[in-house]
């Protein structure tokens, strides 16, 4: 392609492919050509990623593992490990940054790049995707897809485009790169199904459905008066600006964290606060160690419920003064799960920090002046203070679990009969595996 055409395709989406399933499949060779599957297995488990060879079944992530273990029965299931993912999307994303300081990171295995200021000295967009495939696949040995044109909508559809294909004679390469030059853009995005762009899921898609659009050409050509009566004022003025290739949102570079947290969907229903009560202090535990990670504090503490019959509810409560403190956090996540009936059953409990602030030094607060707080409430504050002592502590325990290891110190609720259980990032993130039996109370 003419490179003078593609001058202006400065941005970059750069996405691994079936990222998680081929992590597994570097680290084990003998899962090449097999339908790899890596997700919780059990009943309650999702699919976060597969590979290709499953994909020829109609395994996708997100789908559900009992409707992938349908599909593909003699599919390898692999619980997943996210800190060996994280690992290798560390080195990802320094490679990434060694190209431009314009890098949006969209998640572990995905970003966008801006390569418009580095043009004179890596060459025109074509040759930088080109050479940024190649660098990724012998640094990590992995493979990426990487799209490119003049805004963020377009390359990512490029990206797309440039994926292998699951193909019932096992995976065929894809383009590797896809450049979208303004000349062909509507070419390009009008042969696409409605689905493909942002902002049109089931819902809408079903809506469209109606006024006989399918593709994003059918789209183009709806009046976006009528697109607002469908979809309502805000939601039709933006697809019928994607359907026109329009979007002007800027690559935004180190995008900082609103919040922290984790949450776990458990093998059965919990229906009491004392089984619950190891498993929420194993997630305060967490939230509170990425927030040390990440050098902040956080002001509100948010408990999300999900009953088993999926009805989902949060409670939060905000604190006058941020914290890092294991010990805050914990308390008031414990006081605003208390605070729910949990009869019915929980089926999902998680623990997030909001309202984050970076500082140098850590406050922490005292339990007495948190016994002195109103009970906490959604949106509720209270009044608390500083407490030397407790950071000493807690600085002291900090530091064991940087030489030693996470595992090496945590809260007594966590000890069992197979030692201490501390919450790992990424643990059971897709769900229980099939042979995960309750989780234990002790």
């Amino acid at each position: 392609m003419d490179e003078r055409l593609t001058e202006a395709c400065t941005v970059l989406h750069v996405d691994m492919d079936a990222f998680f399933a081929a992590v597994e499949v570097l680290d084990d060779p003998t899962l090449r050509g097999k339908p790899v599957i890596v997700g919780g297995s059990g009943t309650r488990g999702v699919v976060a990623s597969c590979t290709y060879e499953a994909r020829v079944y109609g395994v996708h992530s997100a789908m559900s593992s009992v409707e992938a273990r349908r599909r593909c029965p003699h599919a390898v299931f692999i619980s997943g490990r996210y800190w060996r993912y994280s690992e290798l999307s560390t080195k990802l994303h320094e490679l990434l940054h060694s190209y431009t300081p314009v890098v949006e990171a969209i998640g572990l295995d995905e970003a966008f790049l801006d390569v418009a200021g580095v043009r004179r000295i890596l060459g025109p967009p074509t040759a930088i995707a080109e050479r940024l495939r190649r660098e990724v696949r012998d640094t990590l040995q992995l493979d990426c897809s990487v799209g490119a044109a003049r805004n963020k909508l377009l390359a990512k559809l490029a990206s797309e485009a440039a994926k292998p294909i699951a193909t019932t004679g096992g995976r065929q390469p894809g383009r590797g790169v896809v450049v979208v030059p303004p000349e062909h853009e509507l070419a390009f995005l009008h042969a696409l199904p409605i689905r493909a762009l942002w902002g049109v899921g089931p819902a809408a898609a079903s809506r469209l459905a109606g006024l006989g659009v399918a593709t994003v050409a059918e789209l183009a050509a709806i009046p976006e008066e009528a697109l607002c009566r469908v979809l309502g004022a805000a939601h039709g003025q933006h697809v019928a600006r994607l359907a026109r290739g329009v979007d002007d949102r800027p690559v935004v570079a180190d995008r900082v964290a609103k919040s922290v947290g984790h949450e776990e969907t458990f093998a059965s229903d919990f229906h009491d606060h004392g089984a619950l009560h190891p498993q929420a202090v194993r997630m305060a535990d967490a939230v509170c160690e990425r927030l040390r990670e990440a050098a902040v504090r956080a002001r509100t503490v948010t408990v999300k419920i999900r009953f088993g019959d999926r009805t989902t509810i949060t409670r939060s409560h905000t604190l006058p003064q941020a914290t890092a403190s294991h010990r805050v956090v914990r308390e008031v996540t414990l006081a605003l799960l208390q605070a729910v009936d949990v009869g019915p059953g929980v089926r999902l409990l998680g623990v997030s920090a909001s309202g984050l602030t970076s500082t140098p030094e850590l406050h922490q607060l005292s339990f007495e002046d948190l016994e002195r707080t109103a009970e906490p409430s959604e949106g509720g504050s209270s009044a608390a203070g500083n407490e030397p002592a407790w950071a000493e502590v807690e600085a002291a325990l900090a530091a064991i679990r940087a030489r030693y290891g996470q595992a090496a110190v945590a809260p007594a609720a966590l000890l069992g009969g197979d030692g201490l259980s501390v919450k790992r990032r990424g643990d059971t993130q897709w769900g229980p595996d099939a042979e995960a039996g309750r989780p234990s109370s002790h």
